[in-house]
């Protein structure tokens, strides 16, 4: 009767434990890179590629020049 109250533990996995542990970090470094790359482009590049365009489609180059020519800024002009 007390051998079935003690509890035996079961030995620890030493074959192939680095190959385990390394396949489970690059599975991990892969899936948090992609997942960091993901967001940085939804909230950091496509938020850039907009203020981008919305800055060229009332961008006006010809006033820009004037002011700049204006203020003494060219030499030859």
């Amino acid at each position: 009767m007390a051998d079935k109250a003690v509890a035996t533990i079961s030995k620890p996995v030493m074959r192939g434990l680095l190959h385990n542990v390394i396949k489970r970090n690059l599975i991990v470094a892969f899936v948090l890179s992609a997942t960091c790359g993901f967001s940085y482009k939804v909230f950091v590049g496509n938020v850039r590629k907009q203020k981008y365009a919305e800055f060229y489609r009332t961008y006006d180059a010809e006033k820009e020049f004037e002011e700049m020519r204006q203020k003494g800024l060219f030499q030859s002009c």
